[in-house]
């Protein structure tokens, strides 16, 4: 994770690359030049993923066509696995983190190789025992989608990770929803907040709204992580492309949620040191409304409270009526006394 930072920002490449490895790079350096944190690919073993006879899911349907199953299409899209060396490498140079998903076990062993930050579990595979315990077997950190999921789901393969050697506070969930796009009714944002419960290490968001309002929202109820997917041009053939950020909205995304973590700030109220400068401008005092003898009982007839502060402060309104001045004060002159 992100040590220098609150919020860890994960562009999530996928399969916006379409199978094409020059196209993987140049995804890397857009995401790079956006200042985000990690680019996560997804590594897959298409027949070890999906049965010959896996339909599609509705969505990938509507985007690659209703011809053909969930293999031809990822045997279309997927990169080879001795692929992901070189985008690590190209990761590095470019000073952004390298994450893959891994979606079979044998593309788990390729990528522990790769020694990532964290491993990033994807939502579909929340049910998958044998992998989650593969995952566990490997140590280190974990983010795990929990789209599609129940409460009791999730709880349950936090037990396996757990069981498996992951300490709770080396886990991370992320809420989602799984529908690409997700519509702004089946968000349900607020379900992030559930996960705490979890007792893990923190909870963020992936998101498959169309725009960026949403992760930046979840910034703002506390996500610890954002994953975001984008793609070098949303009009290229593929499942995701139309729900995902264009280069442009990728760099909007990040500068809005580096601003936001910086606005969060602490939970403690107190005067900042830009505002400091503005309080004798704004604040007012208690000031002479007409001119007022020594001696002169101060009244409110011939009290008022007027711009700017710095002198008797309008709260000690009620001590100082009905004392004497102690000097002839002019029109809008401050009143002095100790009225502390």
């Amino acid at each position: 994770m992100s040590e220098k930072r609150k919020v860890t920002i994960i562009a999530e490449a996928g399969v916006n690359h379409n199978g094409d490895f020059r196209r993987a790079v140049e995804m890397i350096d857009v995401a790079a030049d956006a200042g985000v944190d990690y680019v996560k690919f997804q590594t897959a073993v298409p027949e070890l993923l999906v049965a010959a006879n896996a339909p599609k899911a509705d969505y990938q349907k509507d985007t690659t066509g209703a011809a053909g199953g969930q293999l031809d299409m990822l045997r279309n899209i997927l990169l080879p696995l001795d692929d992901f060396a070189r985008l690590a490498e190209h990761c590095h140079k470019r000073g952004v983190g390298f994450l893959s998903t891994p979606f079979d076990l044998v593309s788990i062993d390729v990528l522990d190789a790769l020694k990532m930050d964290f491993w990033k579990i994807p939502s579909g595979e929340i049910t998958n025992l044998p992998y989650l315990r593969k995952i566990a077997s490997k140590g280190g950190s974990v983010v795990l989608s929990t789209g599609m999921s129940s409460l009791a789901e999730i709880a349950d393969a936090v037990d396996v990770l757990t069981a498996g050697g992951i300490p709770l506070a080396d886990i991370t969930l992320l809420h989602c929803n799984t529908e690409y796009p997700t519509p702004f009714a089946d968000v349900n944002l607020r379900a992030m907040l559930s996960l705490k419960s979890f007792g893990v290490g923190a909870v963020g968001y992936s998101d498959h709204t169309l725009g960026i309002s949403v992760p930046v929202a979840a910034v703002a109820l506390g996500a610890r992580v954002v994953e975001k997917h984008f793609t070098l041009d949303k009009n290229l053939p593929g499942p995701d492309h139309r729900a995902s950020l264009d280069p442009s909205e990728l760099r909007a995304m990040v500068k809005a949620i580096r601003e936001i973590e910086q606005a969060l700030g602490s939970d403690v109220k107190t005067v900042t040191p830009s505002e400091a400068k503005n309080i004798t401008a704004a604040r007012k005092s208690i000031v002479a409304a007409c001119g007022i003898a020594a001696g002169e009982l101060l009244t409110a007839d011939n009290l008022a409270v007027k711009r700017p502060g710095g002198g008797i402060s309008p709260m000690l309104w009620d001590k100082v009526v009905g004392t004497a001045a102690i000097r002839d004060f002019s029109p809008d002159e401050m009143i002095e006394g100790n009225f502390y």
